[in-house]
């Protein structure tokens, strides 16, 4: 966005306040409370922050600096040191929440399992000497390719206990994406399972370890613990692999939590780029744990009695953040699903909602799509009314998807919490605080206390109000990205090179263009790569979406540009119908119409292509960038190892 404005395109004005009830048993309660939260914590962050770790988290030492920050490099809580397992298990063992449960588990072939804090507190401490007695220890970096069992969760926080950092690589990567990273993180071990189920069906894990290692391709790899999940048959190397039921049943369980120093390494999760080898990045312990504490305590209005349901995969910072560390840093009971919707199986998640009461629901945009396509009466044939707020993660939501889970799961009465962050920020960055602030459809509406967000030109400069240009964070917050593991470098020319520092000001930037309104409601647009400019109108890819999403004939809606000579680029659609829909020359004419009447005539799409499937990742994002090599005719380029279903992409290219 290096000359002109986005101008703003998305009309939608309806807002949704809070309940008088829900405000007035929520931890933040009103607009007025927030803005004060706010206004503090921009005027002395530190001292914000300060006061919440010492009244939120246990410390073993006190800190000695509160933030250290030496641009681009940050430390938070200096010299503090502490344990996020210690804070996530034991000192809730002193409390009523003993016996609480921690962790509700449904297995997808129906088997489930409720661990209690005691409980998940016992097998913790035996997975970590466990991994004691295979010679890991404070340091050493472990690798985790699991499948959505408990015995991920209980991993994860094992490593924490000891001071080992975790890598965890989501399962459905391949044995080649697995191996870069085992090797790029220098992992010295691996925690895997035979296999896992997805959507009915075994998926093989122990298998790709093993290609991962084959020849010594990761040498540093000098142990494999493996879970029996599948019961499949799997080869086991003497000295190398060892059973997680041979070695667990042995180990004792008493491990007391190692003291660890704020900023040291919590864990490395790597994040692809459209080219070059995935990033990883770098969290460390006290700040991300503070965070990731707070953010769910106050996004969600997390309340002692909930039963809270993220459906990301422990693969992804969703997962670290959601799924492990933020609700058992509050106490909070988190369910665990290892299956998926299917055509098999489309009410699932409804399912677990209705058997387990589930209070609060934390989905992709994506997945609402796709429960739409699906249709009404899979959740209208469930009781989901112990449901009092939901969530939206991974992408902006279109404006149509939002009111349909407003009124089908949420039924008019459940706040959505629409949130924007990155597997860098380490949680919520915009996102509405549901006791305080009105919701608007496909808005995040402002920024969490502590966060200083702006949208501002190449230079630096703050755009006005409705003018789209990129969104930045201009104050350094305690669960930032550290640095790319092993490369200062790259993470200093991703993060702070692209908008100079102006005036003393730096500028992490985020890589989404966005827009805030009159009301100070943050509207991100997608990745800058995400937005389209025809004739020197830039135009995001999200609004267009949401256009064509609201058409009845249409299910889900990717648009990408491609080169034009004429216009610089031109805008291609990709479309997928609702059932009964059939594909046509005049219907493609009646959509691009519908886009000219929702948006204007300089959003009409060049070109419709229809299609049964979307290429997404694993975790249920549509890759657009592969789209954008489709458009243009060309090669497929850059990392396509978290594609789901390659058999797409072929499809795509022979109708194209």
């Amino acid at each position: 966005m290096t000359d002109s404005t986005i101008e703003s395109i998305l009309q939608e004005k309806r807002t949704f306040p809070p309940s008088a009830d829900f405000a007035a048993a929520a931890h933040i309660k009103s607009l007025a409370d927030y803005q004060a939260l706010y206004d503090r914590a921009a005027a002395d962050p530190a001292g914000f922050w300060a006061e919440l770790a010492q009244q939120e988290l246990d410390w073993f030492e006190p800190w000695t600096q509160t933030l250290d920050w030496q641009p681009p490099f940050v430390k938070w809580f200096v010299g503090g040191k502490l344990n996020i397992s210690h804070n996530c298990l034991d000192r809730h063992l002193a409390t009523a929440r003993k016996n609480k449960a921690a962790l509700i588990w449904e297995g997808e072939p129906g088997d489930s399992r409720v661990l209690t804090y005691a409980q998940l507190h016992r097998e913790v401490c035996k997975c970590a000497n466990a991994l004691k007695g295979l010679g890991i220890g404070k340091g050493d970096v472990v690798g985790i390719y699991m499948p959505m069992i408990p015995e991920a969760a209980i991993a994860m926080l094992a490593c924490a206990r000891i001071g080992a950092p975790h890598s965890v690589v989501f399962g459905g990567f391949s044995a080649e994406a697995l191996r870069d990273r085992l090797n790029d993180a220098q992992c010295k071990a691996v925690i895997t399972a035979d296999g896992g189920f997805r959507k009915g069906m075994a998926v093989a894990l122990k298998p790709q370890v093993d290609k991962a290692l084959a020849n010594d391709a990761a040498p540093s790899v000098e142990h494999v613990l493996v879970v029996k999940r599948t019961g499949d048959a799997i080869a086991m190397v003497e000295g190398r692999d060892h059973w997680w039921h041979d070695l667990q049943p042995k180990a004792s369980a008493h491990c007391p939590a190692e003291p660890m120093d704020s900023e040291d390494l919590l864990f490395i999760l790597y994040t692809s780029g459209s080219t070059g080898k995935p990033k990883g990045v770098v969290h460390s312990t006290g700040g991300y744990n503070l965070y990731t504490h707070m953010t769910l305590k106050w996004a969600f209005d997390l309340q002692e009695t909930d039963i809270y349901w993220c459906t990301a995969d422990v693969g992804w910072i969703t997962g670290h953040s959601y799924i492990v560390y933020g609700p058992l840093s509050n106490g909070a009971t988190t369910v665990m699903y290892e299956g998926a919707p299917s055509a098999a199986n489309p009410g699932c998640f409804w399912d677990v909602i209705e058997k387990y009461g589930v209070t609060i629901f934390y989905t992709a945009p994506t997945a609402v799509r796709a429960f739409i396509k699906m249709g009404d009466e899979h959740p209208n044939a469930r009781d989901l009314t112990s449901l009092r707020l939901l969530g939206t993660v991974g992408e902006p939501i279109n404006p149509e998807a939002w009111m349909w889970y407003h009124r089908v799961i949420g039924a008019e009465r459940c706040p959505i919490v629409d949130t924007w962050w990155q597997t860098e920020t380490g949680g919520f960055m915009l996102t509405p605080l549901p006791g305080a602030i009105a919701t608007k459809p496909g808005s995040a509406t402002k920024p969490f206390p502590g966060i200083i967000a702006e949208i501002v030109d190449l230079d630096g400069n703050p755009v006005p109000d409705n003018t789209g240009g990129y969104l930045v964070i201009k104050h350094p917050w305690p669960s930032a990205i550290r640095t790319v593991f092993g490369d200062d470098d790259r993470y200093r020319s991703t993060y702070w090179e692209h908008i100079p520092p102006k005036d003393g000001q730096y500028f992490y930037f985020a890589g989404d263009g966005a827009r805030r309104d009159e009301d100070g409601y943050f509207w991100v647009m997608g990745r800058v790569d995400d937005v389209v400019n025809v004739s020197g109108h830039r135009l995001g890819t999200m609004e267009i979406e949401s256009a064509l999403v609201s058409h009845p004939a249409v299910a889900e809606a990717a648009v990408v540009g491609k080169p034009d000579d004429l216009k610089g680029e031109d805008i291609v659609a990709f479309v997928i119908l609702e059932g009964e829909a059939v594909p046509s020359d005049a219907l493609a004419t009646e959509l691009k119409r519908h886009v000219v009447s929702e948006i204007g005539a300089i959003a009409r799409p060049g070109e419709i292509r229809f299609s049964e499937a979307l290429p997404k990742t694993r975790s249920g994002k549509i890759m657009r960038r592969l789209l954008r090599n489709l458009a243009a005719g060309q090669e497929i380029a850059g990392d396509t190892s978290t594609l789901e279903d390659r058999s797409v992409l072929d499809k795509l290219r022979g109708g194209a």
